[in-house]
């Protein structure tokens, strides 16, 4: 059976499927353009997104708000005409101004998560940009929700719920993952029916989209019997020729088997899901050591240099274990065995690289 159309507002994807952020460095302007021509919603992600630029090392902030519009208008020129937006993590930092500046470079659509984006209406505004928060709880979407309704009397054009199969930085804690993977379904179903609250008060309809081991149509069909009007899908994508990433970073998923994906420790916290290497075996033996210092803590990996990439009261570069910028470039820069390099729970099933449009004519029919 064909699937139905994804409707945000007055935006229509012809395949109702969102191409998750994926950075640094990996969804730019050719994945995320090519996505949007086959009919899905391609994403740019704003982290370091001038890391390719002259200048970035001497002002990276200045650099990266600048490269937006450039890289938006590159994704544009292979869209014909489709959707194309924006994923900006609430960690970021200058999150204000990188929100502002990918309204102004003219983003269909803005997903932010790796927080709470509480002001993220306010920073929209009146542009015809569509929003949407990146939820992994009920709780979560309750808390949002609430907020944008009661101080901006807006609510979420559409709501991507994150589920703990996603690759790079999760919304659980290390010790719930196996839990929340047995009862996620459940909460979709929760969340879904919260988010139809909000669709009854504002008379509108807010579609919920699942994202977080997404691999073929069997998934999107499981997601969408559970109510959701669409998925998002990013590991996957790195498995084609349009994809940003150099050709050893995707080798790196060609020679993966299942056993070489696990979580790993974020420099904020967090968990994040990862693909074994040289760095994260050198992360994972630092941090007995790097936990038991007594304050000031010292980095596992010293660090070369602050490229600003988050919120300085999330992270200080004199205490953290490893700053992640320099991981994450790591693993575009041709330094694969150092780099950070994340990956959703079926990134060893990437065995070919193929294309964005045959993956989207396998699962479209």
């Amino acid at each position: 059976m064909k699937l139905p159309e994804l409707k945000i507002g007055e935006l229509t994807a012809k395949i109702p499927v969102i191409q998750g952020g994926m950075g640094i460095g990996i969804s730019l302007n050719r994945l995320a353009g090519t996505v949007a021509a086959e009919g899905g919603i391609g994403i740019l992600s704003t982290a370091q997104i001038g890391f390719q630029e002259d200048k970035f090392q001497r002002a990276s902030v200045r650099t990266n708000l600048q490269t937006i519009k450039k890289q938006l208008d590159k994704a544009r020129s292979f869209a014909k005409g489709g959707i194309l937006g924006f994923n900006v993590m609430v960690a970021s930092f200058r999150y204000d101004d990188v929100v502002r500046a990918t309204v102004e470079a003219g983003a269909d659509v803005i997903i932010s998560g790796a927080g709470l984006p509480m002001n993220l209406p306010d920073l929209v505004g009146d542009a015809k940009t569509k929003i949407a928060p990146i939820v992994s709880s009920v709780k979560a979407a309750k808390l949002i929700l609430r907020n944008w309704a009661k101080k901006y009397n807006r609510t979420a054009d559409f709501v991507v719920i994150e589920g703990p199969k996603a690759g790079g930085h999760l919304g659980f804690k290390a010790d719930q993952i196996d839990e929340a993977i047995l009862g996620m379904d459940d909460e979709v179903v929760k969340i879904i029916a919260h988010v139809k609250e909000y669709e009854e008060k504002f008379n509108m309809k807010i579609p919920v989209i699942f994202a977080g081991g997404v691999w073929d149509r069997s998934d999107i069909d499981h997601y969408m019997g559970l109510g959701c009007s669409g998925v998002q899908m990013a590991t996957r994508f790195i498995g084609t020729q349009e994809c940003d990433a150099p050709d050893n970073f995707k080798d790196r998923f060609l020679k993966a088997t299942e056993d070489d994906i696990h979580l790993t420790t974020s420099p904020v916290g967090l968990p994040g899901r990862a693909i074994d290497n040289k760095f994260t075996e050198t992360i994972t033996n630092g941090v007995a050591a790097y936990k038991a210092q007594e304050a000031p803590k010292t980095p596992i990996i010293p660090i070369a240099k602050c490229l600003n990439c988050l919120q300085h009261k999330l992270c200080d570069r004199k205490t953290i274990p490893y700053c992640i910028s320099e991981a994450l470039l790591n693993s575009v820069e041709h330094n694969t065995d150092m780099g950070l390099i994340f990956s959703g729970t079926n990134g060893y099933r990437i065995n070919e690289i193929t294309t964005v449009k045959a993956i989207f004519d396998e699962i479209a029919v």
